[in-house]
């Protein structure tokens, strides 16, 4: 049988037909369904938190300077943060700002960041932690 004998309906009782095509874009529907996830099924979405004590104390000492407005360490810090990544609640471009939180030994940079969201940097609606360059992130709580 072929599309053209399924959408004339000369394969067979016409009720049949419609049955049969029903049930196959019932169970196609269904797996995407399936495959669908929010943000807080993703592996390394923000499902987690961490307590402001539990940051690094590189971390708490970028989280006082964000509240003074710095002074920063690195050029990029205050920057905007695009959440390319979609692991942060979505929010429109420029919502977001990066700042660096020293790795000791390390020359450079590193992967810890901490990210934070709102029209006010110094005092930010929410602030979130990641020690793996984006592959997660953690809510600041305090």
């Amino acid at each position: 049988m072929d599309l053209k004998q399924i959408r004339t309906g000369r394969w067979g009782a016409g009720r049949l037909g419609s049955v049969v095509l029903a049930g196959v874009l019932a169970a196609v529907a269904g797996t995407f369904v399936v495959q669908a996830r929010t943000p807080q099924d993703l592996p390394g979405s923000v499902v987690a938190s961490v307590a402001y004590a539990g940051l690094p104390v590189q971390g708490r000492e970028v989280m006082a300077q964000i509240q003074r407005g710095g002074p920063f360490r690195y050029e990029k810090d205050g920057t905007v943060f695009g959440n390319r990544e979609r692991l942060l609640p979505g929010q429109q471009r420029g919502y977001y700002r990066e700042y660096t939180v020293p790795t000791p030994g390390l020359s450079h940079r590193g992967a810890r960041r901490i990210v934070c969201g709102g029209q006010r940097p110094r005092a930010p609606d929410a602030c979130y932690y990641t020690e793996d360059h984006y592959s997660s992130f953690r809510l600041i709580v305090r």
